[in-house]
């Protein structure tokens, strides 16, 4: 029996919200917010975080400086049932990564400082440890520089011991979509998308052209749609699920956590339906309080919400060949 369920190795960080900000933010004048929130960030630490709440066995390598921010992260991790024996303190003046999010209603700007994000690289990592799982997901594919030109060589030797593959690239803050993706999509099982990076990384602005591309070179592409809910695509068939009903504090970490859910059913051998709409419930959760991590951390709330909505997540339409 394999040690853990699914084994991460990426950033470590931690999220600043701001709430109630004005749209416009003039130079040199104090301005207010109306709330606040200091929270796990990071693709990588949200699905770890969520996993383990859903009930997965995870193990997380990772990287932080040798400062408050990184200890705050670390503690927050190993509180939610995360594995991190094997992350590396690293002292000097590169620090833990830090985003400040201003959440507007509908909309936010992301401030990023990456700090030890770009520094965690192939000898930070243990290749026992992340191989003693049955499956290995990675994050942040284009945020991840210093562990970006080894990841085939990564990718490789996780698939000859064994375990199966997943990626979400996340945003490129250069907007190129180029680096080594297309030789790391051969050893990639499940693809994680949204709709936008779907259509950025196959250079096209038609997502169905986009997604029969992906899945020529992809067992199963996962694409997230938002308040449309998501759909799979596994060779010629074609699975949908609508997203469930709530009323959202924020979207952050939304699409992390869908991956947290379809991950966590997709390791115990569900079918890609159910595995949808187990995405859909915890990306749906985690809207229902600030950050990516907070819905998951109450226990009593987090059960409530599952049981509610486990039905409704049921909400889908009929299997369909792709077109």
């Amino acid at each position: 029996m394999r040690r853990f369920d699914v084994t991460i190795a990426g950033e470590l960080n931690l999220d600043l919200i701001f709430y109630g900000l004005p749209d416009e933010l003039p130079p040199e004048r104090e301005l207010l917010a109306e709330g606040m929130m200091l929270t796990l960030g990071g693709s990588s630490t949200i699905v770890a975080h969520n996993l383990a709440a859903l009930g997965s066995r995870v193990g997380f390598i990772s990287r932080i400086g040798d400062d408050q921010l990184g200890q705050i992260a670390l503690d927050r991790l190993a509180a939610g049932n995360v594995d991190v024996s094997k992350l590396r303190r690293v002292p000097g003046p590169i620090k833990t990564g830090l985003t400040l999010v201003l959440q507007r209603p509908s909309w936010r700007n992301m401030v990023t400082y990456a700090g030890t994000t770009f520094e965690i690289n192939f000898d930070d990592l243990d290749l026992e440890y992340l191989s003693s799982a049955r499956h290995f997901h990675y994050s942040s594919f284009y945020l991840q520089r210093g562990l970006q030109p080894r990841i085939v060589e990564l990718f490789q030797k996780l698939k000859a011991a064994g375990l199966t593959i997943s990626l979400d690239t996340n945003d490129d803050p250069d907007d190129r979509w180029e680096a080594d993706l297309q030789q790391a999509l051969r050893y990639v099982d499940v693809f994680l998308p949204n709709a936008r990076e779907a259509t950025r990384i196959t250079g096209t602005n038609d997502l169905e052209a986009a997604i029969a591309k992906l899945a020529s070179q992809v067992p199963i592409v996962v694409v997230k749609l938002g308040s449309e809910g998501a759909l799979a695509q596994q060779g010629g068939q074609r699975f949908t699920a609508s997203a469930v009903r709530v009323d959202p504090v924020d979207a952050v970490g939304a699409g992390d956590s869908f991956n947290a859910g379809f991950l966590h059913e997709y390791v115990r051998g569900s079918d890609l339906q159910n595995c949808l709409a187990g995405g859909n419930v915890a990306g749906a959760l985690s809207t229902t309080k600030p950050g990516g991590t907070e819905a998951f951390c109450d226990s009593n709330y987090r059960d409530d919400f599952l049981r509610a909505n486990a039905q409704s997540s049921g909400n889908k339409r009929k299997d369909e060949s792709a077109s």
